[in-house]
C-alpha cells in the first residue's frame, strides 16, 4: 500500500570524479552510507558495474561488508549481483557470510545483465556453465536453496546424494530480490514469489508494464505471501533549484556519453560540465534532455513531494533514490558533500522513521 510519505532507501553505484582516487570515492561513499543509517533511510544497495572510469562498485560483496561494519540499523545488500559473472555457490557463500556478519540486515538483490562491455564480460565469465545466462533462474534457485539452514543436495548419478551449505550452521538468510529493466525479470520474479524491482533509475522505459507484470502474475508463498516491490529513481536536492540543476549536469554528461557511445571519462566537476557544453554535438545533447525529464531535481521540498506522488502513482511504499549530486571544484575529494545534502534535504522531509 502506498503512503504519502514513503520510506527512502539508497542505490550507490560510488561514483568516481576526475582527480578523485578510488580510495577516496569508496571512503565518500562509505561516510555517505552512515549518513543514511542516522538519517532513518530504510535500506543501502552497491550497484555492480565494471571497467568504467567513473563507477568504482565493482564488488558489491566487499562493500557491503564495510558499510555494515559503519552502520547499526540501515539494511545493506547489492542492487545488484550479475549473477551471470560468477558461480552461484560463490554469492551464496559471500551473502551467507554477511548475514553472519550482519545478522537480518542483508538483501541480495541479482540481476542478470552483465554491468559492462562485452570484453569484460567475456573476463567475468571464464567459468563455464556459470556463465550461462538461459540457466539464470535454476541459478537464483540453487542459491536461495544453498543460504538456507538446510542447504542443497546433490545427486549423482550413482544415487549418492551430496549435501552443500553455504555456510555451516545459518540462523538466518540474506533476503533475496530480482533486479532487472525487462518484462522476463518481472515475470520471473513473479512465478518464484519474490521480490522485485525495477530499475528505472537505468532508462524508465516499461516500468508500468513491468510492475503490471509482476503483480498479476505473483505466485504467493509461505515467505511472500504478497507481491512487493519498489522504484529506484536518479535524484538531486539542493537548498535551490538552481544549484540543484548544476550539481545534476555531471552525470547528466556521463549518461549522454554512454548513450552516443562517446569515450567515458571520470565525472567532471560542475564548473567543467558548464564550461564544456559547447562540444556535445546534437545528438548528446538530446539525450541530456530527454533524460533530465525523467531525474528528480529540485529543491529538498520539491523533490520529496514529487517522490510522494511518484511513489502514490505507482502503489509503493518504498523508493530508493540513487543521489546523482556531482562536485563543484575545491570540495573535498575523500567526501560527497552533495550527496550527503541531497540526503539529508530528502530525510528532513520524508523519511519514514
Amino acid at each position: 500500500m502506498s503512503t504519502s510519505t514513503p520510506a527512502l532507501s539508497v542505490l550507490d553505484l560510488v561514483p568516481v570524479r576526475a582527480g578523485q582516487t578510488s580510495a577516496q570515492a569508496v571512503a565518500a561513499s562509505l561516510d555517505l552510507a552512515a549518513r543514511a543509517d542516522a538519517a532513518g533511510y530504510r535500506r543501502y544497495w552497491f550497484a555492480e558495474h565494471h571497467n568504467m572510469p567513473a563507477v568504482a562498485s565493482t564488488t558489491p560483496p566487499v562493500l557491503i561488508a564495510a558499510a555494515a561494519a559503519r552502520t547499526t540499523r540501515i539494511r545493506v545488500g547489492s542492487g545488484g549481483m550479475m549473477l551471470p559473472n560468477h558461480a552461484p555457490l560463490i554469492v551464496a557463500e559471500q551473502f551467507a557470510a554477511l548475514e553472519a556478519i550482519a545478522p537480518g540486515r542483508i538483501d541480495l538483490g541479482i540481476g542478470r545483465a552483465p554491468g559492462s562491455d562485452p570484453v569484460i564480460t567475456q573476463l567475468l565469465r571464464q567459468s563455464g556453465t556459470t556463465s550461462d545466462v538461459d540457466r539464470f533462474p535454476d541459478h537464483v534457485a540453487d542459491i536461495m536453496a544453498l543460504v538456507s539452514a538446510d542447504g542443497a543436495t546433490l545427486r549423482f548419478t550413482s544415487g549418492r546424494d551430496y549435501s552443500v551449505r553455504a555456510t555451516p550452521a545459518a540462523t538466518g538468510v540474506p533476503e533475496v530480490w530480482l533486479l532487472g529493466s525487462s518484462d522476463y525479470s518481472a515475470r520471473l520474479a513473479a512465478s518464484l514469489g519474490l521480490p522485485y524491482v525495477f530499475a528505472n533509475h537505468f532508462s524508465g522505459e516499461g516500468l508500468e508494464r513491468a510492475l503490471d507484470l509482476y503483480r498479476s502474475g505473483f505466485q504467493a508463498t509461505e515467505a511472500h505471501p504478497e507481491p512487493r516491490t519498489f522504484l529506484t529513481v536518479n535524484v538531486v536536492a539542493a537548498p535551490t533549484a538552481a544549484e540543484a540543476e548544476e550539481r545534476a549536469l555531471p552525470q547528466l554528461r556521463m549518461m549522454a556519453r554512454l548513450r552516443s557511445n562517446m569515450p567515458l571519462v571520470p565525472l567532471e566537476s560542475v564548473e567543467a560540465s558548464i564550461a564544456g557544453e559547447a562540444d556535445f554535438d546534437g545528438l548528446a545533447r538530446s539525450v541530456m534532455t530527454a533524460t533530465r525529464a525523467k531525474w528528480f531535481i529540485g529543491t529538498g521540498p520539491d523533490v520529496a513531494a514529487e517522490l510522494s506522488a511518484f511513489a502514490a502513482r505507482h502503489g509503493v511504499d518504498e523508493v530508493m533514490v540513487s543521489p546523482i549530486a556531482g562536485a563543484y571544484e575545491g570540495e573535498p575529494m575523500d567526501a560527497s558533500p552533495a550527496r550527503v545534502q541531497t540526503l539529508e534535504l530528502l530525510a528532513a522531509v520524508a523519511v519514514a522513521r
